[in-house]
């Protein structure tokens, strides 16, 4: 297993902070952690439009920014002064330091939240169902201690 670190300078020239970015490489493959700080701030931008259901152009108007500087922000090539990165972090519902530095709650996805609010229901189904199996259970259970 080999660690490839990345530099990313998320607060610019002034204040620069480098993250690390582990790429996990094993049999010619990489991946990447899931762990939000693992990811870079033009991919932690990217993982939150993507939440969002917006586009790159439909988040760039938003913000009032080209396209082309919304996709250098994404892919790490320029980054947001810092009023942009708070005006960038309430559009994508998200707060700023998860932006910068992964740590906090990561955005959700309307479809990720849908489909738990499926799996709960499903779920809750489940055990109602064992309940009720067991409540007939335990009837029949007291049926036959009292008839003997």
């Amino acid at each position: 297993m080999t660690h490839i670190f990345r530099k990313n300078s998320p607060l610019g020239p002034a204040g620069t902070v480098y993250l690390a970015a582990e790429t996990i490489v094993s049999n010619g493959s990489a991946t990447m952690s899931n762990n939000s700080t693992d990811y870079t701030l033009g991919e932690r931008i990217c993982k939150a439009r993507d939440a969002s259901g917006l586009s790159t152009a439909q988040l760039a108007r938003r913000l009032g920014i080209k396209t082309a500087t919304m996709q250098s922000w994404e892919s790490d090539r320029s980054e947001p002064r810092s009023n942009k990165l708070v005006l960038l972090a309430g559009v994508l519902n998200v707060s700023p330091t998860w932006l910068l530095v992964g740590r906090g709650t990561p955005p959700i996805s309307e479809d990720a939240a849908g489909a738990d609010l499926d799996s709960m229901r499903v779920a809750l189904d489940r055990i109602q169902r064992q309940a009720q199996a067991l409540a007939d259970e335990i009837g029949a259970l007291q049926e036959r201690l009292n008839g003997q």
